[in-house]
């Protein structure tokens, strides 16, 4: 019931976020929605009962459902089509499970919830994740787990920490995202980027910097790669692997989106290390709740006193209730079941966007990625520069980013735009990509 309940209530909500069903009109009849939806008249009364409750829609007696809203005229807001924001479809966040989590985690727990913890996190939850993990085949005691405020913290820490290799550069994927980005620039490192593209990285290339420099470690994203969307293939992971560990370099392998994965028998690199040569981290802000701040890093024995001491030193510990909430959420299958419907929706949204991409874009533009609804960058055509597109969309109610942000200083490159389609509702995807290909050949003429 509760899938075809949560579409009932989408769809009334995006009828009324478009004015399809505008204020006073009348909703269809509960046994018309049952009708069409597929499902039992009780069904469609819940989903009534929490739209009014939400003051969306109102009942009159004998007369049915009407949304709410007065008869004064209203200016007609532009659409506006966001291919910037990248974080979960807000319609979709899983509020009202969550909520129910942190009321049992008070209960269940009590004052332990309001006590200082733990720098690496509650042994419970670290049991749980160890549990959770096996599902992305990452295989790690619960001693090798770390609870840290999303990812981006240990990231952050890792940056500074002393490793067993003794190296002191980082190579780096290029593009990447900006946080990463600032974590090493803010620290005075000058790190090494090699680039991703479509077709992976020129591994020849990679082994030539892993022999000739002094890395400490190799940060990637190895599935959806933010911003190009990009992917490795099991061969590919496996051979970085493999030349990391001829020549004692470490690899942090950031797999915050591998949740959303719907290909089979796709490992991460820790598959193929779970040693500890392949650091693992995780975040749940792409596939729960971003305002949680919740991840985890699974560690090698030889960092795990010093990343502790400088996790106590950077907040004490992630808080406590929200890590009591994240294990009675993965415990009870509340987590399994919201991303089996997370992973449908973004493989729908990439599916659209692919299309859309190769009917609307000009043929001398390129895409990458775009097999999840996450990231992907097009590579704009000639000598055309992001800026100025993304500065000529603006005009038209499109928003897109510039990627030329997540680049290292030395590795820009000003050509390319960043979307994303997490947020972005289904129906405005093609018609989104379509300005976005009038736009490019708009501006074409700019620069003959």
């Amino acid at each position: 019931m509760g899938n075809k309940y949560e579409e009932i209530i989408d769809e009334i909500q995006s009828k009324l976020d478009d004015e399809r069903l505008k204020a006073g009109e009348k909703l269809p009849s509960i046994r018309r929605f049952a009708k069409e939806f597929n499902c039992s008249i009780n069904t469609v009364m819940k989903a009534y009962n929490e739209l009014e409750k939400a003051h969306l829609i109102y009942s009159v007696p004998k007369s049915g459902y009407f949304a709410v809203g007065t008869d004064m005229p209203k200016k007609q807001k532009p659409m506006i089509i966001d291919f910037v924001s990248a974080g979960p479809d807000k319609s979709k966040m899983p509020y009202r499970d969550y909520q129910h989590c942190i009321n049992q985690a008070i209960d269940l727990y009590k004052e332990e919830m309001f006590q200082y913890s733990e720098p690496l996190g509650l042994k419970s939850l670290r049991h749980q994740l160890s549990a959770q993990l096996q599902d992305l085949q990452v295989f790690a005691p619960p001693e090798r787990i770390a609870v840290v405020s999303g990812s981006q913290q240990a990231l952050d820490l890792l940056v500074s920490l002393p490793f067993p290799n003794n190296k002191k550069e980082i190579c780096v994927e290029q593009p990447t995202h900006f946080s990463f980005i600032d974590s090493i620039t803010s620290r005075s490192i000058k790190p090494i980027g090699i680039e991703v593209n479509q077709k992976g990285i020129d591994l020849h290339y990679l082994e030539n910097i892993f022999r000739e420099r002094n890395i400490k470690f190799f940060y990637t994203v190895s599935r959806f790669q933010n911003p190009t969307g990009c992917s490795y293939s099991n061969q590919e992971k496996k051979h970085i692997v493999e030349l990391a560990q001829k020549y004692d370099i470490y690899i942090i392998e950031d797999d915050y989106m591998g949740d959303l994965d719907t290909r089979r028998k796709t490992d991460p690199m820790f598959a193929y290390d779970p040693s500890g040569r392949v650091i693992y981290t995780k975040s749940f802000s792409k596939v729960l709740l971003p305002g949680l701040r919740l991840g985890l890093a699974v560690l090698p024995e030889a960092l795990m006193n010093n990343f502790s001491q400088a996790k106590f030193a950077a907040d004490v510990h992630t808080p406590v209730l929200t890590q009591g909430a994240l294990e009675i959420y993965l415990s009870s299958g509340m987590f399994k079941a919201h991303i089996e419907k997370l992973r449908r929706q973004y493989k729908k949204k990439g599916t659209i966007l692919k299309k859309a991409y190769l009917e609307h874009l000009p043929p001398n533009a390129e895409f990458t990625g775009a097999d999840s609804g996450f990231y992907s960058t097009v590579i704009l055509p000639g000598r055309m520069k992001a800026k100025h597109l993304v500065k000529h969309l603006r005009k038209k109610n499109v928003l897109v980013q510039d990627a030329a942000p997540m680049y290292l200083p030395e590795y820009i490159k000003e050509n390319r735009i960043r979307l994303s389609v997490s947020q972005v509702d289904d129906r405005k995807i093609a018609a989104g990509v379509k300005k976005i290909g009038d736009g490019m050949r708009e501006l074409a003429d700019s620069y003959i």
